[in-house]
């Protein structure tokens, strides 16, 4: 069988005592290691479960499937995902295959950041699309995670934005040349996405559209939710390019329509006293920025 554990977001005892028995009973146990990441390593992770990790990167899960799910119709294989299983369709693809291959699969839920980012106040209910902000080069810089935030925002919903991680990447000369040399890894950090979303602004303000976000758009900064040193930060959009939350990972939410309680939460949070003084009240218990 093939079972998808679920690791949380913090360390190495955030799985589930399910998942955990999981792990120690299985004959191989992969460990998926480029959509997300825990605060602790691998060697902690093998230490904690008492068993040896196969590290799955990019490349293993999408070119080499198939040999994760060998024997797996007669031995239990175990394939670890920090957050929950489902938090990246790669994952899904896994599943089609082992279904395909006729292998049973079972499911170890566990937190993502999907529901733990309720931790800063903001209503889980009131989230519209969850975007993906990617890191920029000098001759590549798309535009279309504004256009989705744009999208929550005239429907008055909360945006999620999972910022880019790299991890085993390869410059463009290497790939072009087939060399096996990857870059250090790098983690988008809260600053640099608003940096990012306000050169867009800008972009489509000298373009003469109406504007989805401004500069004084209420946002939230999250750092390594889950963890014991979780930092949550609120504030207007252009204070989020000042912000300094540590090491990675980090998240973004651009807010749409809050309500008091809302933005009472988010004040414990704010970078300044004068961030929500720009509020707009739309009714008794909606307000927006």
């Amino acid at each position: 069988m093939l079972y998808l554990v679920g690791l949380g977001l913090g360390d190495a005892k955030d799985v589930t005592v399910k998942g955990l028995e999981v792990i120690r009973k299985c004959s191989r146990v992969y460990l998926e290691a480029y959509t997300s990441i825990l605060t602790v390593g691998k060697e902690s992770l093998e230490e904690y479960y008492g068993r040896e990790l196969i590290l799955a990167d990019r490349e293993l899960v999408e070119q080499d499937a198939d040999g994760i799910l060998q024997d797996a119709s007669n031995v239990d294989v175990a394939f670890l995902v920090v957050g929950d299983p489902f938090g990246a369709t790669t994952h899904s693809d896994l599943v089609l295959r082992a279904v395909k291959m006729g292998i049973p699969y079972r499911v170890i839920h566990n937190a993502s950041i999907m529901n733990a980012v309720g931790c800063c106040g903001l209503q889980l209910y009131n989230f519209g699309e969850t975007v993906s902000i990617v890191f920029w080069t000098e001759n590549w810089k798309p535009e279309s995670f504004y256009d989705k935030i744009k999208k929550n925002r005239q429907n008055n919903m909360h945006t999620l934005c999972l910022l880019d991680i790299k991890v085993k990447e390869q410059s463009l000369e290497n790939l072009m040349k087939g060399r096996k040399i990857y870059e250090p890894p790098r983690f988008m950090r809260v600053n640099l996405a608003a940096e990012q979303l306000l050169e867009i602004v800008q972009n489509r303000r000298n373009q003469g559209e109406e504007l989805a976000i401004t500069e004084d758009t209420i946002c939230v900064g999250l750092a390594r939710i889950g963890a014991i040193d979780q930092v949550i930060s609120s504030g207007t959009l252009k204070q989020m390019t000042t912000v300094d939350l540590g090491a990675p990972l980090h998240s973004l939410i651009i807010t749409g329509h809050m309500h008091p309680m809302e933005i009472d939460m988010l004040k414990l949070f704010s970078v300044d006293d004068s961030s929500f003084n720009n509020l707009n009240q739309i009714d008794s218990s909606t307000y927006t920025s």
